[in-house]
Parts: C-alpha cells; sequence; structure tokens
C-alpha cells in the first residue's frame, strides 16, 4: 500500500520546485524527502521530475498525478488543520540516535529545558547511521566514522576505555604482573575474575585485549546487565571487573566506589563523532544539542 507521506512530499516537491524547499515546507530532511520521492516513484512505475541542478522538473506524468492528488491532498490537509489536537503547532522536532549510556550521562537532565521537541532513538550505530542517511534521525552521536556514506562526521570528545574494578576488588599483585608484561600470566589473572558485561555486546572487551593482547578474550562475563549504567552500579563499592569507557564512571571513580584499574598498555581512545547530512532544516535545533553534549562530555 503507497504512503500517504509519499503524496505529500510529491505535491510539496512539485510546488517548490526543489528538493530543499519541499524539505522546508515538510520540516524534514533532504535525504528524507528524496527516499519519499524513489520510493513513490517505484511504486507508480515511472519518473515524476526530470532531476536538474537547480530545479525539479515535472514529467507529463507527474502533472497528471498532480492534477488528481491537488484537491483531495489539500482537503486532507484542511482537515488535519481543523481536529490536529496540538496547540503548539510551531514548536520544531529534532530526532537524535545516540547509545543508551550516553544519553543518561549527558542528555537526559536537559530535557525539560529544550525550547523544542526532541525525540531519541536506541540501536546499533550502523542502523543508526542508516536511518540518517533516510532521514528519519537528524543527528547521531557515534564513535564510528564510515566514510563511505554521504555523511557529515564532526568530531567534538574522545572516549578512553579502561579495565575498571569496584573499590572491594582484591587487586594484589596485578600491578606487577602488568609490569612483568607476561602477557599469559596477565591473562590467567584477570580470566579468574568476576566479569560484568552487557547483553549482547562485547565490542569494548573485545577491543581492548585485542589492543593489548593481540587477540580476543576467550571467555564470557559471569554477569549479563542491561547497560553500562547498570555494570557501573553493580560495581559501585563491590568486587569485579569490566572494561568501559571511563566517562561513564568517573563520578563513582572521583567517589572512590570504583578504581581504574589498567589503561592497557598504550590507552585506547574513541573519538566522538556528530554524524549529520546536509540539508537539515533543524539546523539551529541540532547546534543547541552540540552545545550540550560539548560540555558534558
Amino acid at each position: 500500500m503507497v504512503n500517504y507521506e509519499w503524496y505529500r512530499t510529491f505535491k510539496a516537491i512539485y510546488e517548490s520546485g526543489t528538493l530543499t524547499g519541499a524539505a522546508q515546507v515538510l520540516f524534514a530532511s533532504q535525504p528524507g524527502v528524496s527516499l519519499h520521492l524513489n520510493s513513490l516513484e517505484a511504486y507508480v512505475g515511472f519518473k515524476l521530475f526530470e532531476r536538474k541542478a537547480r530545479r525539479m522538473i515535472p514529467t507529463e506524468r507527474g502533472k497528471v498525478l498532480y492534477a488528481f492528488l491537488q484537491e483531495p491532498l489539500s482537503r486532507l490537509e484542511e482537515a488535519e488543520k481543523v481536529f490536529k489536537r496540538s496547540t503548539n503547532d510551531a514548536t520544531p522536532t529534532v530526532s537524535i540516535g545516540m547509545c543508551f549510556e550516553t544519553f543518561q550521562y549527558s542528555l537526559e537532565k536537559h530535557i525539560s529545558s529544550l525550547p523544542f521537541n526532541l525525540v531519541v532513538q536506541f540501536g546499533h550505530y550502523i542502523d543508526l547511521l542508516e536511518k540518517l542517511e533516510k532521514g528519519i534521525v537528524d543527528i547521531v552521536i557515534t564513535p564510528n566514522k564510515d566514510e563511505s556514506r554521504p555523511i557529515l562526521f564532526e568530531p567534538f570528545s574522545e572516549e578512553r576505555i579502561a579495565l575498571i574494578c569496584g573499590s572491594n576488588t582484591i587487586t594484589d599483585g596485578f600491578i606487577e604482573l602488568i609490569k612483568s608484561k607476561n602477557h599469559e600470566n596477565i591473562q590467567l589473572w584477570l580470566k579468574q575474575q568476576k566479569w560484568f558485561g552487557t547483553t549482547g555486546e562485547m565490542e569494548h572487551l573485545n577491543q581492548f585485549w585485542q589492543a593489548n593482547f593481540a587477540q580476543r578474550p576467550n571467555f564470557r562475563p559471569n554477569f549479563i546487565v542491561p547497560n553500562i549504567n547498570s555494570i557501573v552500579r553493580c560495581l559501585s563499592s563491590a568486587s569485579g571487573l569490566a572494561v568501559i569507557p571511563t566517562f561513564l564512571c568517573k563520578k563513582e571513580v572521583e567517589n572512590g566506589q570504583i578504581s581504574i584499574l589498567w589503561e592497557g598498555y598504550a590507552p585506547y581512545v574513541n573519538t566522538i563523532y556528530f554524524a549529520t547530512v546536509k540539508g537539515c532544516v533543524r539546523q539551529h535545533e541540532i547546534e543547541s544539542i552540540k552545545g550540550i553534549l560539548r560540555e558534558e562530555m
């Protein structure tokens, strides 16, 4: 079944003459407008516009479709205005994709003060970047830079990945093992400890192990919890090990509840990027979000 939004997008492109103009009318991103048009053309089976450098020229079939749609779409838009419940029509909405832990640490406490609507989506970075390309989200916070995509990546922060432990963890002899650089004995000691991990995510542990021992860990954590914030709470003033970004346990380290046991022979650092696309009409709101995250991270 055809999506009603495809018709609205088609009408906006026809009347504005450009993808950018349609995006502004619809309060959407230009990639999202392009996706709707491509989907509609695939559905009807023919081209609706000739793509020129600065203009979208309707084809003959596009003109016929517009003639059919103009009146019913106008009536639907009028009905929407009459029956719309929201009294805050002028308030823009921004959609952001990021990991759950970063959201809780940096953005959650600021939401109630934002002068615009915000939709937050969680998920794997690959999936979030795909949504960004399709115009489903306006900005993604990611440590993964994929230059094969038509996406702008702006570095703004770093996360240090380190081995942490609860303050009650017995670490006698570990520092001497590190100094000895005997990888076999170090790994043996580490595997004898109790480990915390998150559901379906071993990326940080794998990266850390590979960077220091040139291989992947051959064990699974003893305790699997929903997210990294759960790990921090479980380890606070307790015992056990985990590999996580250190900014997520900064307060607990300062309070002495958690210790950074080892940063590795060479500290493992990820660059954090703002990922956006050209032509986003919510640039002012996106800059506000960027400002908050720069201060928090």
